[in-house]
């Protein structure tokens, strides 16, 4: 079934984790046997030959560089220039992969139908570009206000606000604080621009703020259930009853440490937690109990967003074994309608609305 995937750090992966998306997952891992730089190396699931395998023809891709203030101890830009600078690598590669035939950005209504036309067309898909739309996670890069209108002039489609930790616009997960000056005017050019804004990662404080001020269309690109993880990277029932009312979208994310409750970091194992993707339909019933539907739920996975095998379900190879949940879906009663919404329609739906 075609499968839309709304979070995807391709560019991440090519840029600094040095993977040739092209390749296999499996020649991948063989090259990075011996390397460990990163917890995840010689375990990711996700590659060109695995997308297309999974039917997964259309992606929301990021860009991400994270400004740190001197007193910030996580990994990033010691200035937003700089950071603006890796972001503009990342759109580089992006392009060079249309160049080579691999991928096709997709930015309005037009084209995001004549891609879903082709990936649907019957046809073998093994030579099909993958589509992606353009998604910013975490706003640290967007230097001042005027360089939103450029990265949208650049394809630009949705931003998260927010990262892990303070940001320059708004703060992220494990911070607290309401949204700035900065970051209402940030949100606010969004709305005029037509960009999409992505909740996911707003701390409580600017998540709330975030849905007083904007008007335009919101998903959650990668999100879980605070009820069913506690904690503050996941959603509230009360922010999922707010997201349903603006019509919003959630993808459900396939980082172990969100789907299941007491996982330590470095210790715990998929298996030993019994962490499967029963556990992300769990979330995603979740949603739907709270909407009374299954119009709010989709696909976000996350995955090789700095984890790999180690760190998502134990019964999930490659990302294209996305297509084990249809018949996952449909054991749990849902109807064919349901199921193909999650599998693509909702974002289709919400992109259509948006662009139309």
């Amino acid at each position: 079934m075609f499968t839309i995937d709304a979070h995807l750090d391709l560019s991440m992966n090519a840029m600094e984790w040095n993977r040739d998306l092209r390749q296999p997952v499996t020649a991948i891992r063989k090259r990075e046997e011996g390397l460990n730089d990163k917890p995840d190396r010689a375990k990711g699931v996700v590659a060109f030959p695995e997308l297309r395998k999974g039917n997964i023809g259309l992606v929301v891709a990021t860009q991400i560089a994270r400004y740190v203030a001197p007193d910030n101890p996580l990994p990033g830009w010691h200035s937003p220039e700089q950071a603006w600078a890796q972001t503009q690598g990342q759109l580089t590669w992006y392009k060079a992969m249309e160049a080579a035939g691999e991928m096709i950005m997709i930015k309005d209504l037009a084209g995001l139908d004549a891609h879903v036309k082709l990936w649907n067309d019957g046809t073998p898909n093994d030579k099909k570009p993958i589509g992606y739309i353009l998604s910013l996670e975490g706003a640290d890069s967007i230097v001042s206000i005027d360089y939103l209108d450029r990265a949208y002039e650049n394809g630009l489609r949705a931003i998260g606000p927010a990262h892990y930790g303070p940001g320059r616009y708004a703060n992220g997960t494990d911070a607290t604080g309401r949204l700035h000056d900065q970051g209402k005017a940030l949100i606010r050019r969004m709305e005029e621009l037509n960009i999409i804004l992505d909740a996911t990662h707003l701390c409580d404080d600017a998540f709330w703020d975030a849905m007083d001020i904007f008007n335009g269309t919101v998903w959650a690109s990668h999100n879980n259930c605070r009820e069913l993880v506690n904690h503050n990277r996941q959603f509230s029932d009360e922010m999922i009853k707010t997201l349903v009312q603006k019509d919003a979208v959630i993808g459900a994310a396939l980082d172990a440490w969100m789907m299941v409750p007491g996982w330590v970091r470095g210790t715990s194992t998929p298996k030993g937690m019994n962490c499967d993707l029963e556990k992300m339909i769990d979330h995603m019933d979740h949603i739907c109990q709270i909407a009374g539907n299954a119009h709010h739920v989709a696909i976000g996975t996350d995955l090789d967003g700095a984890f790999g095998k180690e760190q998502c379900p134990y019964d999930l190879e490659t990302i294209a074994d996305l297509q084990l949940l249809p018949d996952m879906l449909a054991k749990r009663g849902y109807a064919a309608a349901d199921i193909e919404n999650i599998m693509h329609g909702n974002w289709l739906r919400l992109l259509r609305k948006a662009w139309a």
